[in-house]
């Protein structure tokens, strides 16, 4: 299809929640009975980094169990993406990998990933699917240093932010899909694109707090409301197409 417009979509917890993972704002600010100022700090892993390496590896090892798969919204996004094309840019706050494994490919995660451990005296990434600690050697140092969950905590900046609000500024349409819109800077895209002329559309189990930027609602469950939009827009822009033609 010609003419295609580009497409920023920004996914958070919400999206995931069908596939078995669990979100902190769904246990009263509690990941697995942790408070988030004892796991996802600096400070934190300065403090107790057994603690934290522990409750990564625990969540990496979730992330791999057989029931936790994409389910039918990661699909959705996926099936846009074979049909836009490069057009799509989808940028995630999660860090499973549940839309890779759907099949989406142009993806920014914005706060890490969990199947990857970050050098803490070179700063790289490496892939990484099994537990370590304080004690495992990286894979790019010599000596070898140390490595820490490739996470972006609290009070750390998210990563790839100038690619994020560049693509922001030229974004035809902003979807976002399961967000709070109560952690920044993710929180200030949809006013970055709707400054920039984008038709914005929040797609979400309940209204977010930023709801009255957004041009258009649609809330229920991700599973449900997603293919839906999703299976929409591809159709309302094959009927330009078509008549384009005409």
């Amino acid at each position: 299809m010609a003419n295609l417009p580009r497409v920023v979509i920004l996914t958070g917890a919400g999206i995931s929640a069908e596939s078995g993972l669990k979100t902190f704002r769904d246990s009263n600010g509690l990941w697995e009975n942790h408070k988030i100022e004892d796991v996802a700090t600096p400070e934190a892993f300065a403090g107790n980094p057994d603690l934290v390496y522990g409750f990564y590896n625990d969540r990496r090892a979730q992330l791999q169990l057989p029931n936790v798969k994409p389910n039918r919204a990661h699909e959705a996004l996926a099936s846009l993406e074979s049909v836009f094309g490069n057009n799509v840019l989808l940028v995630t706050q999660n860090v499973d990998n549940l839309h890779e494994r759907a099949g989406s490919k142009n993806i920014i995660h914005m706060h890490g990933k969990l199947l990857s451990s970050r050098c803490i005296n070179s700063g790289r990434s490496h892939t990484w699917h099994s537990k370590f600690d304080a004690s495992t050697p990286c894979p790019c140092c010599t000596p070898a240093s140390a490595m820490r969950p490739d996470i972006v905590w609290f009070g750390e900046m998210p990563m790839y932010m100038d690619n994020i609000i560049l693509a922001l500024t030229k974004a035809d349409i902003f979807l976002s899909i399961g967000t709070s819109g109560q952690v920044y800077p993710a929180a200030g895209f949809v006013q970055v694109a709707k400054d920039s002329g984008a038709r914005t559309v929040e797609l979400n189990l309940q209204p977010s707090d930023k709801c009255a930027l957004f041009d258009e609602s649609y809330l229920g469950r991700a599973s449900m409301i997603v293919p839906q939009f999703i299976h929409s827009l591809i159709d309302e822009y094959a009927l330009t197409q078509q008549n384009s033609l005409l």
